[in-house]
């Protein structure tokens, strides 16, 4: 079956916080056929404007002052990890026994999740990242012991509109994960920032320059995307030997270089997701 045929017949889904990750994936979810008239989003902090769009489009926005006539068949969780321990005993008022819980709260385990909920309740934990939006998004999970294959059938459906997906077995991946994945898009977005000011240094006006970064980030990403060749092979077809691109990776690879920038940057991420938890 199809993401679209599989999102067709899922619902209704309860949306807890359509924040930015929480509303990409529900733009996504709606794009790649999720019935609007299934889907509930319940989220305070949603602007008024953003609740009438959604609202118009046939999407319910949930005021929390009454239970839902029936229990989702999915509930979402996307909230910020600090918001959690608010968030749970809400949730746990709409869950039902077939209701599949997902979370994508950076850090809360799936047993601090589980606390929430029934024994019994089928869990799972996902970390995705912001690039779903244009549905180029990575987004790895895990499940509880109760998840079933058809719970990951259906989370599948879920984030396959959003781009790729991965499944662990062993949840201490997870902080390791988030590090990657889930706070790399920022790491590639300062390297823009760092890449256009190189340039102004050397002398390029401010426009250019940051004109010249960001597409030469999107073009190498097209690039890797599109070709079998692993990241090293085509960093070597860049680099001829004794010219200009050598001279620049001579001090990106040298020691306490790019590589070790990077080693650091994602071992301070994931103490922070290990903190969150």
């Amino acid at each position: 079956m199809t993401a679209e045929a599989a999102l067709s017949e899922t619902g209704p889904v309860l949306l807890i916080g359509a924040g930015r990750m929480g509303g990409a994936m529900l733009e996504a979810w709606l794009s790649a056929g999720l019935p609007p008239e299934r889907t509930i989003v319940r989220d305070p902090g949603l602007s008024p404007e953003r609740a009438q769009e959604l609202g118009s489009r046939g999407v319910t926005i949930s005021n929390g002052a009454d239970e839902a006539e029936s229990a989702p068949r999915v509930l979402v969780l996307a909230v910020k990890p600090q918001q959690m321990d608010n968030v749970l005993p809400e949730a746990a008022l709409y869950a039902g026994k077939e209701t599949l819980i997902i979370s994508v709260a950076a850090g809360i385990a799936l047993d601090r999740l589980a606390k929430g909920f029934e024994a019994s309740a089928r869990i799972v934990r996902i970390m995705p990242n912001t690039p779903a939006q244009v549905g180029e998004g990575m987004a790895v999970a895990v499940g509880n012991d109760a998840v079933t294959e058809q719970d990951r059938a259906l989370v599948d459906a879920l984030l396959r509109p959003t781009g790729k997906i991965a499944w662990v077995d062993d949840e201490g991946l997870i902080d390791a994960v988030t590090a990657v994945s889930g706070s790399g898009p920022a790491y590639v977005f300062h390297l823009v920032e760092a890449m256009a000011a190189a340039g102004e240094a050397a002398g390029l006006p401010a426009e250019l320059s940051m004109q010249l970064a960001r597409q030469t980030v999107v073009g190498g990403g097209a690039l890797l995307a599109g070709s079998p060749l692993a990241a090293e092979e085509l960093r070597r077809n860049v680099t001829s030997p004794g010219g200009t691109t050598q001279a620049a990776l001579d001090v990106l690879m040298a020691e306490h270089g790019l590589v070790d920038l990077m080693r650091e940057a994602v071992a301070a991420a994931k103490r922070r997701s290990i903190e969150l938890g």
